[in-house]
């Protein structure tokens, strides 16, 4: 097989997301919510692998007729955001008023950062909260927290799109990806579990997934506040 041939395979793996939005979009159309977010898991997992894969093979060189870039960040805006936008939406969660705010702030507010050139740093780390909601919206989902907390974490991580703070990659930012990794995989097979059981209450996904979300979502700040030599460097 040609390199020519193996980059162009990536770019129609990577395509495949567009077709899990689809099937997410139809679950959650049907207010199917565990199935959606399955889906939504499934495209999180592709968009994974995606990366290291056109990394490795050079598609950019290999098959630059294609923009890997372009699709992903489309499908991206599928899968991390309109999607769970409008399951946060339709299915209840947050009633009234607080519902019409967060799928105008998240919407919005993502579509403004996912052309901000300045969104990765140095460290391949992203600066400010990296558009994530379909992460967001399953722990929510799974947790239910009082809907004005719901609408609070929201605003926040909206408004902190926006702000130099540090959020990991999980594959591509070096420093403590030994536990990083390890830790978003322990995420998604947590995400895996709680929508296979219907976000059943008690559920021991739901502890996993807080416990992850919470070091995912803080330990870029903390590489923030403790800087390694290199990092001051690159400051």
């Amino acid at each position: 097989m040609t390199p020519r041939t193996k980059a162009l395979l990536v770019h129609l793996f990577t395509a495949t997301g567009a077709v899990l939005s689809m099937l997410a979009m139809l679950a959650a159309a049907d207010g199917e919510w565990s199935m959606m977010f399955l889906w939504l898991v499934v495209a999180l997992i592709v968009d994974g692998i995606d990366g290291p894969l056109a990394r490795h093979y050079h598609v950019k060189v290999n098959w630059p007729t294609y923009d890997e870039v372009l699709l992903d960040l489309i499908i991206d805006y599928l899968t991390y955001v309109f999607i769970p936008a409008f399951a946060l939406f339709q299915s209840g969660l947050l009633p009234g008023w607080t519902g019409w705010l967060a799928i105008i702030v998240i919407t919005y507010a993502s579509a403004i950062y996912f052309v901000d050139t300045r969104m990765k740093t140095r460290d391949n780390s992203f600066a400010g909260f990296p558009a994530c909601w379909n992460m967001v919206v399953l722990v929510l989902f799974a947790l239910k927290p009082n809907f004005y907390l719901m609408t609070a974490i929201i605003v926040a991580l909206a408004a902190s799109m926006f702000t130099n703070l540090k959020f990991v990659h999980p594959v591509r930012t070096e420093r403590w990806r030994w536990l990083t990794l390890p830790i978003a995989i322990a995420w998604v097979l947590f995400a895996a579990r709680a929508a296979w059981v219907d976000f059943a209450p008690g559920d021991i996904a739901h502890w996993g997934l807080a416990l992850s979300s919470i070091y995912l979502l803080l330990v870029g700040i903390v590489q923030q506040v403790f800087p390694t030599d290199a990092d001051r460097e690159q400051a």
